[in-house]
């Protein structure tokens, strides 16, 4: 909460977050004021519905106030888990070097919130990838050299945030080959590079929860330039021994235009893909191998072919909640895609989110709090 104090003047009452003294003195030193936001008493949510979840985007949040209002709505909302991407470049500037302030600010203020983290870690720093006058890479790339230097790096954030992180996704839907630096993808080195992750993860932490996976639902036919079908990429993850170096698989399921009791068809993406995945691991000998939905959902952008109407937006977004609750036991968590951007992206992507920018609730918001509170649509 902000720090505030009152001063009454005649018959108006004046909020002041520690101004206007300290603002003035920052003023005439040249020095940007900034608000003092603590964390404020440990909130509890309140649902129906303990796997209702949302991703978060504070990575690139910079205002304290900011981070601690999103994780307010999200908690009035009724959401128990997020999911926040917690960039290696970011927090890992230089080889050993690590600076976790921003990391702390959001996970101290999740946590006060009462929600569960799930932390999904990527973006390869620049001093981990090739030299660029040698070969042009971007911020996905990471080679067989480095997968220790990033298993590293996980190491150090699951020591860091024992006790407040429990679960982290490694990488971000790899099975499309912009995620996996722009080359062929390799469900084999990527099992390789959870392998790599899995044990230095456990030594930091033997309780910490690692997924696997963040797949991306899509109907890639073979030997697609651009990505794998996920159902084939899971089958080759798996024969690769993949149930041996995770805890559960992430996955993203969007509804595009589907209602989400559409029946699973390998040949549709649609919500109840997931259920095809699950199977797969059963088929496998991983029955409890649980999956957690770490992105998905619907849009509502009036001319996005993909998209649907607000009101079915909001209607399909509480019965997949519900879905998970009733029907997928081996499903903890259905984190939809996305709460808030720090801003406006000015594209189909606004109407993904739950609040706007300056933190209006779109009706989607209202629909799924009173979901949440067991009230009537």
């Amino acid at each position: 909460m902000v720090v505030m104090q009152r001063r009454n003047v005649g018959r108006r009452k004046f909020k002041h977050v520690r101004f206007p003294w300290l603002a003035l003195l920052a003023l005439l030193a040249g020095t940007p004021f900034r608000p003092v936001v603590s964390l404020g008493p440990p909130q509890t949510v309140e649902s129906i519905n303990p796997k209702m979840g949302i991703h978060t985007r504070l990575t690139d949040e910079v205002e304290p106030w900011k981070i601690k209002r999103t994780l307010e709505m999200v908690r009035e909302m009724g959401a128990s888990w997020i999911v926040e991407y917690f960039p290696w470049a970011y927090y890992e500037p230089s080889p050993g070097h690590f600076d976790w302030s921003h990391a702390d600010l959001v996970v101290d203020h999740a946590r006060r919130q009462g929600l569960t983290v799930i932390a999904r870690l990527g973006y390869v720093p620049e001093w981990a990838r090739p030299d660029p006058e040698e070969q042009v890479t971007t911020f996905t790339y990471l080679d067989e050299a480095h997968y220790e230097t990033f298993a590293r790096y996980v190491q150090a954030f699951v020591a860091h945030f024992r006790g407040r992180v429990g679960h982290i996704v490694i990488w971000n839907e790899p099975n499309l080959s912009l995620e996996w630096g722009y080359r062929p993808v390799d469900p084999e080195g990527y099992t390789a590079l959870l392998r790599a992750v899995y044990a230095r993860a456990k030594a930091a932490n033997p309780d910490v929860v690692v997924l696997g996976g963040a797949l991306a639902p899509t109907l890639a036919p073979v030997d697609d330039p651009e990505g794998m079908n996920d159902l084939d990429y899971l089958r080759r993850m798996l024969a690769a021994g993949v149930g041996e170096v995770m805890d559960g698989l992430a996955v993203h399921a969007y509804g595009w235009q589907f209602p989400p009791d559409a029946p699973a068809d390998p040949n549709t993406v649609n919500f109840a893909r997931t259920e095809l995945l699950h199977q797969l691991l059963v088929e496998a000998g991983y029955p409890n191998l649980p999956i957690y939905v770490t992105e998905g959902g619907w849009n509502d952008h009036p001319r996005w072919t993909k998209a649907v109407r607000p009101a079915q937006r909001a209607a399909f977004s509480i019965r997949a909640y519900q879905k998970a609750l009733e029907e997928w036991p081996w499903c903890p968590a259905v984190v939809l895609w996305a709460f808030r951007y720090p801003r406006p992206a000015n594209t189909y992507q606004d109407y993904f989110t739950f609040v706007t920018a300056d933190f209006t609730p779109k009706p989607i918001y209202l629909a799924v709090q009173r979901y949440a509170r067991g009230q009537e649509p």
